[in-house]
């Protein structure tokens, strides 16, 4: 029988009562789901007077644009009268660049890899070959270029296509040699077809292969050039449909390309050989040359090199021509990168590259192929990189590329979005980053210069910030939908050097890139900037004009403690209120502990992962280091990735936490203020101390077996993993744990118990230095990143954890991954008794003896959300303090005081005080994000300090006082409530009333996933709660009332690097790395996707085509053919015929309307609306024509009917009827 659930009706109750009207939600009665005002509420008026302004009318999912390399390429093509250049990728992308601001996304819905684009040139349309044998043709006349037309070829594979200039027949070679001739307007198969046994002799046994090369003479259109891979060349006379010559070479043929005056042809190899051939002497090749292969006597054979992949051959009026090839070094230099070689007359230079050449293009003056080409450029597409080459000078510089093409140099680890930043900063971070950019680039402008953009309506400054796998931060400018490099830091600058052998003696747990960046802390308005990396390190920065040469200040901090292996003493044995002074020396195992020295012993103590340079150390403009602050090894063990980080530039303190516990630093005088283990900050706010705890021999410590991980687990195929993460969501087991699994839990240390009176001493930090050991070690175990202890993971099975399947559970990455079901499980089912009035406002004081004894069963309890905001410490305060918010992966929030020196003088010598204020709210899930609000409805910014430059010897000379920005509004002195908190877990959002500590609101967003993403953000003016699940989902809420304002299956998550770098930032942006060499932007706002088109650059602009150069009386005298060549004659289905329908399958395209109107400006949009038009009528036709006939048959039907009756009654009299 279903339980009957009271609190439902009470909530329905209270959620139609007149006094709650304003509630904020449309289905009240508390399902999941839905906003729904808690039971508890009893500020009716101040809901009343926040009127919230979004409504769901504000709100739509977008993407806008996509930056950084295209991932996996594959096809190059370039438009020489647009200026623009299309790269194809192995994904079904297409990424189409021009001027900076021009740069399209496009996607076959196929997915299929891009095997080969072509361009109509100065048409605005482009065609697609992909590997599932289908064409396409895009139009570019619109800012979103849609497909017109596709053609599905049905028995034959494809592998090479040509699209002669101004023609509008193409050209497709297939696998099986043979040669299909299609119409671009229309997209149907002509009837004819070159095969592969009419182009080779008869007496030819073998196939001759795939057509690799298709191409028309210079000369004479009518002549086509068919390239096979096993060495044929046929030259196909397309009137006489015969071939006029052929060639043969023995080895296989990879690239062909023609010399201007269609006289001869060059073949590329895959001996490493160039061949020159001369029509008038087919017989053998008029010219062989191995260029990098070593030189051997007379009538000896060359040494055979490796394939050359492609060829151009491009001719000078003024000089010798290019010949520019791929690969062809010799086999003897393997160890060789890939190069690109450029002979030009006798000078030969090679170009080495960083990655394999995928595919290159030569930019030549005239698109026209029968003049000289006068080549000025080289496009190179490499695996992971593009370059552009300059021909006209001797040394061959590269082009500046301006787009982001190196957002991948090294892999992105972590991101973070900063929309409506102040102004000023972008000009500043230019500034200073452009004079550390490189030197040496070509000196002429970048030649992708197609298209046009405009600004747009967007006006407000953006900032993107990539943390990367070698410890360098990168800072982008994001305004308008672009994105330029601005200044780059390097983090790796603050520590020395590993040694070759040092690396496994200092710093073990990071398998590779020890310097890989984990989290990102950024303060505009004081230019603060913290950061945080895999080796258990935060480095805080401030922002200055001036170069200096200083030390490094760093501190050590020692952060590891066991809540495991618990063994509470008899009662009776111990007292309530042990002894203080006995409990001191146990302490320091967790209070910070600077300029510690590694111990010489075999066990690890004491030892930070990396070494902080101890010499002076000179730092440029820019961010230069403040303070560095380490983990520390203790007995063995290492430090735990940090999981949370939060910085306050008015207080002057960084706190960060991880699996262990909570660390405060004061950064301002360099001293620790906090280092406790998240137990403990239950603990030492209970006045209800629980008894201290026996300690047990050590464990010996597994050292293959470390909690962190390198970044070579950053980025693998996690769908077997999210499925198993989906399984462990749905499928908790809600039995206690049996008693046998208590015995199985191991001793930890004992930790000192102290008197509330004893508390603030401690936060301070001045026990003297005394190291202690720890009287245990475990080995961490990682579900998901996060430490569990065994109990939490065999609760189902009842069985303690192999060795196996620690190390197996310890293959997650580093740091705090968004998956944390193991601890959103644990959370669920810890039961924390209360009294019926706590329960009802979900706020815990300090008297909760009795719910710390389930947390020590549990699992260690990871920190994994940080807040500094000026609130109200305490239940019922009358006024504002510095507190410093803390979430837990248990869902429960902790709030801490902060006491600050009053006087700004005394903030630099008198000390912080750091107590936990005894406050705890809970939540379901791991805690995700905080924020405040006013009375009003309006977003409490955290207090900062305005930036000065600390190195400014003007500013230092006069008085220096700090100048703050207390952004939190005045309190009233009416009695009552002043702030909301917002706090959102990974399963549900809460809205409190402070100081009262009510919950207002509460909305469980999902059930059967979790959220990774969570950021409150400001949209028109207006304060919102955005999510994204690991279901794909894009949620958004308004506040404080959390009404669902959207709620759009956006993006199923594949993959860790979408979860470790999805973030909201306000004004409706949002930002993830859809690939790992791509950052997809994306927006949830309305009105920006209404103004999205205008924003866009327009890929095609009205440009006349050049003129052909007059070739001269002799010249067309003599030089060839001048005869006009007529494709449709020959092609046309008058002709032709149509191919068989089983051949290949035309497939309309989504932009067909569009695409007509797009192009109505031009030549193809006039042929393609005769065409419809043309079509129209014929079908008119065709139905006037089967009426007639239908009349005609009707006719001649009566006729007979008429004469037959006319000759039965033809003989009869009149009186015989």
């Amino acid at each position: 029988m279903k339980k009957f659930n009271f609190r439902k009706v009470l909530d329905g109750l209270t959620a139609s009562s007149p006094g709650s009207g304003s509630s904020g939600s449309g289905n009240s009665g508390g399902a999941a789901g839905s906003g729904s005002l808690h039971p508890g509420g009893t500020a009716g008026v101040l809901r009343e007077e926040i009127q919230e302004s979004l409504t769901s009318d504000y709100f739509q999912i977008c993407k806008t644009v996509r930056h950084g390399f295209p991932y996996q390429p594959t096809a190059l093509a370039f438009d020489p009268v647009q200026k623009i250049l299309a790269i194809g990728t192995g994904t079904g992308a297409i990424r189409i660049l021009g001027r900076p601001g021009v740069d399209c996304y496009c996607q076959h819905e196929s997915g299929a890899a891009v095997l080969q684009l072509q361009f109509l040139i100065n048409e605005g349309a482009l065609v697609s070959a992909s590997s599932d044998d289908t064409l396409h043709l895009w139009n570019l006349r619109q800012k979103r270029p849609a497909i017109l037309h596709s053609l599905k070829f049905n028995r034959e594979r494809i592998t090479y296509c040509h699209l002669p200039f101004q023609s509008k027949w193409l050209y497709v070679g297939t696998e099986r040699g043979n040669t299909h001739i299609v119409n671009i307007e229309s997209f149907i198969l002509s009837g004819y077809v070159i095969m592969w046994n009419k182009a080779i002799e008869l007496s030819t046994k073998t196939h001759p292969g795939p057509v690799v090369h298709l191409s028309d003479s210079p000369r004479d259109e009518g002549k086509l050039l068919i390239g096979y891979e096993n060495g044929t060349v046929v030259f196909w006379d397309l009137k006489s449909k015969r071939a006029d010559l052929r060639v043969y070479y023995d080895e296989a043929i990879h690239s062909i390309d023609w010399h201007h005056e269609g006289k001869q042809f060059m073949c590329s190899h895959s001996d490493g050989s160039l061949t020159l051939w001369n029509l008038k002497s087919p017989s053998r090749p008029f010219q062989t040359t191995i260029p990098h292969g070593k030189s051997q006597r007379e009538g000896r054979k060359s040494e055979s090199c490796k394939p050359i992949l492609k060829v151009e051959y491009k001719t000078c009026r003024n000089s010798e021509p290019f010949i520019i090839f791929s690969g062809g070094l010799s086999y003897d230099k393997a160890c060789r990168r890939p190069s690109l070689t450029i002979m030009h007359g006798k000078a030969i230079t090679v170009l080495e590259m960083d990655h394999p050449i995928v595919e290159f293009l030569t930019l030549c003056e005239t698109p026209y192929p029968n003049e000289f080409q006068e080549p000025y450029a080289v496009v190179v597409l490499l695996e992971k990189d593009l370059i552009v080459v300059d021909l006209t000078q001797s040394n061959f510089p590269i082009f500046e590329n301006p787009y982001p093409m190196d957002i991948h140099e090294s892999p992105v680890t972590c991101t973070a979005y900063f929309a409506d930043c102040p102004p000023d900063l972008i000009l500043v971070l230019y500034s200073i980053g452009v004079k550390h950019k490189k030197q040496g680039y070509s000196t002429k402008e970048w030649p992708i210069s197609g298209g046009a953009w405009n600004l747009g309506a967007q006006t407000y400054p953006e900032i993107i910030i990539t943390g990367h796998a070698d410890g360098s931060i990168k800072f982008w400018d994001a305004s308008a939908i672009t994105l330029q490099m601005l200044y780059k830091l390097k983090t790796s600058k603050v520590f020395e050097k590993q040694k070759v052998g040092e690396g496994k003696q200092t710093c073990e747990i990071v398998e590779e890139d020890p310097f890989a960046i984990q989290m990102i802390y950024w303060c505009p308005e004081s230019r603060i900037f913290c950061v945080s990396g895999v080796s258990a390190y935060v480095i805080i920065y401030k922002f200055s004009r001036h170069e200096i040469t200083t030390e490094i200040v760093s501190l050590e901090v020692r952060l590891q403690y066991d809540v495991e292996d618990i063994i509470t003493p008899e009662p009776e044995t111990s007292p309530p209120f042990p002894d203080l002074s006995s409990q001191l020396p146990s302490s320091r195992s967790l209070s910070g502990s600077t300029n510690t020295v590694a111990s010489e012993g075999v066990t690890k103590d004491s030892i930070p992962c990396l070494n902080v340079k101890t010499r002076p150390v000179r730092m440029p403009p820019g961010y230069q280091a403040e303070l560095v602050i380490q983990l520390v090894w203790v007995d063995g063990e290492p430090p735990q990735q940090i999981t949370s980080l939060a910085v306050s530039s008015a207080y002057g303190i960084v706190a960060f936490g991880n699996c262990n516990g909570l660390a405060v630093v004061d950064f301002i005088q360099k001293t620790v203020l906090l280092s406790m283990g998240t137990f403990d900050l239950y603990r030492s706010s209970d006045l209800y101390q629980r008894q201290p705890r026996s300690p047990r021999k050590n464990k010996q410590f597994i050292a293959d077996n470390f909690c962190m991980r390198g970044l070579s687990n950053f980025y693998p195929d996690l769908t077997k993993r999210i499925r198993t993460s989906y399984q462990s969501l749905t499928e908790l087991n809600d039995s206690p744990v049996p008693l046998e699994l208590e015995r199985c839990k191991s001793p930890t240390s004992g930790l000192a118990t102290r008197t509330p009176e004893a508390a603030p001493g401690f936060y301070r930090n001045e026990i003297p230095a005394v190291r202690q050991r720890n009287q245990v070690h475990h080995l961490p175990d990682h579900v998901n990143g996060h430490c569990t202890s065994p109990t939490s993971q065999s609760c189902g099975s009842g069985k303690r954890l192999s060795s196996a399947d620690v190390s197996k559970v310890n293959r997650w990455g580093p740091g705090r991954p968004p998956f944390r079901k193991a601890q959103s499980a644990a959370c669920m089912e810890i039961s924390l008794p209360v009294t019926t009035e706590e329960t009802r406002e979900n706020s815990y004081n300090r008297s909760r003896s009795s719910s710390i004894s389930s947390i020590d069963k549990d699992s260690k309890e990871a920190i994994t959300a940080l807040y500094f905001m000026e609130s109200f410490a305490r239940k019922n305060d009358s006024t504002i303090s510095p507190c410093l918010f803390v979430g837990t992966s248990l869902g429960m929030v902790l709030i801490i005081s902060l006491n600050l020196p009053l006087a700004d003088e005394q903030r630099f010598t008198e000390p912080v005080m750091v107590l936990p204020s005894g406050t705890f709210l809970s939540l379901k899930g791991a805690v995700l994000t905080f924020s405040c609000m006013d009375r009003t409805g309006g977003l409490m910014q955290p207090p900062y300090e305005v930036w000065r430059d600390p190195n400014n010897i003007d500013e230092n000379e006069k008085s220096w006082r700090r100048k703050l920005v207390m952004n939190s509004s005045s309190v009233s002195q009416e009695i009552g409530d002043h702030q909301y908190a917002i706090i959102c877990s990974e399963k549900q959002a809460k809205v409190f009333s402070l100081p009262s500590q009510t919950c207002l609101y509460v909305h469980n967003i999902t059930e059967t996933s979790f959220i990774l993403q969570a950021n409150v953000v400001v949209m028109c003016n207006s304060a919102c709660l955005t999510c994204f699940c690991a279901n794909g989902h894009i949620m958004i809420m308004s506040l404080p009332s959390l009404r669902p304002m959207l709620d759009v299956n956006y993006l199923p998550l594949t993959d860790m690097r979408i979860a470790r770098t999805f973030c909201f930032s306000n004004e409706g942006q949002a930002l993830y790395l859809v690939s790992p060499t791509e950052i997809q932007r994306l927006t949830y706002s309305q009105e920006m996707c209404d103004n999205l088109q205008d924003m866009l650059g327009d890929l095609f602009t009205p440009i006349e085509t050049p003129e052909a150069q007059n070739r001269g009386f002799l010249k067309g005298l003599f030089g060839g053919s001048g005869q006009t060549f007529d494709r449709e004659e020959l092609f046309g289905e008058a002709s032709a015929g149509r191919a068989s329908r089983s051949l290949a399958q035309h497939i309309p395209g989504p932009g067909g309307i569009e695409g007509v109107k797009g192009a109505a400006g031009g030549v193809m949009g006039e042929l393609t609306r005769a065409r419809i038009a043309l079509d129209e009528r014929g079908q008119r036709l065709g139905e006037l024509e089967e009426k007639t006939a239908g009349m005609m048959t009707s006719a001649e039907a009566f006729s007979k009917h008429a004469h037959e009756l006319m000759l039965k009654y033809k003989d009869k009299k009149w009186y015989q009827f």
